[in-house]
């Protein structure tokens, strides 16, 4: 049986990036109303995600997934954190930010978290998850893929940011993608 879940989102890729994390979940999704704004008063990634998930619910009478991620630098204590979106208007402008703030500092060690929340129709959280990609920022950006910060944001193990990874490898080791991961066993304690 198809479970139908609404996204807290009126992003359609988004929407697709979900849906391809969820692809053999027995879960359908589909976008939110357009009218719908849920604004991120939370002050954790679980805070958001879990406000956006409940409203979403409440609001639609249906079961209602949201996710809510950031990055995080240990040498600026976690910022930009939960405010990632809205640190600066372009994403280049966030990049050149982040690397204005962060300066010659040694200390490159950052991580990307993403928490994923499930929400009942009466807007109780049914379930909800976390996963987390450690890397390091790099002194300028490299690669041509993904968004955000993905071309400053680099993956030791890899040798690569998330910008020069197969959208196939970033979905395998993404913060989201952990998310995913953790997220699929329970999907079966829904109903």
């Amino acid at each position: 049986m198809t479970k139908l879940l609404v996204v807290a989102t009126s992003n359609p890729g988004k929407l697709r990036e979900m849906q391809a994390y969820l692809e053999n979940s027995g879960c359908e999704l589909t976008l939110k109303p357009e009218e719908l704004e849920i604004e991120e008063t939370g002050d954790t990634f679980f805070a958001n995600a879990c406000l956006k998930a409940s409203q979403i619910a409440q609001a639609t009478a249906s079961w209602a997934i949201a996710d809510d991620s950031g990055l995080q630098v240990d040498a600026l204590n976690g910022v930009p954190g939960v405010y990632s979106a809205r640190y600066g208007k372009t994403d280049s402008e966030r990049i050149a930010r982040l690397l204005r703030e962060l300066g010659n500092a040694d200390n490159r060690q950052a991580q990307f978290v993403c928490v994923v929340a499930i929400a009942r129709p009466d807007g109780t959280i049914a379930l909800q998850s976390e996963g987390i990609c450690r890397g390091e920022i790099l002194y300028e950006p490299r690669g041509n893929g993904g968004f955000g910060y993905d071309p400053i944001f680099y993956v030791p193990e890899k040798q690569l940011t998330f910008a020069e990874m197969t959208p196939q490898l970033k979905r395998s080791i993404s913060h989201r993608g952990k998310a995913f991961t953790a997220l699929l066993p329970q999907l079966s304690t829904v109903s």
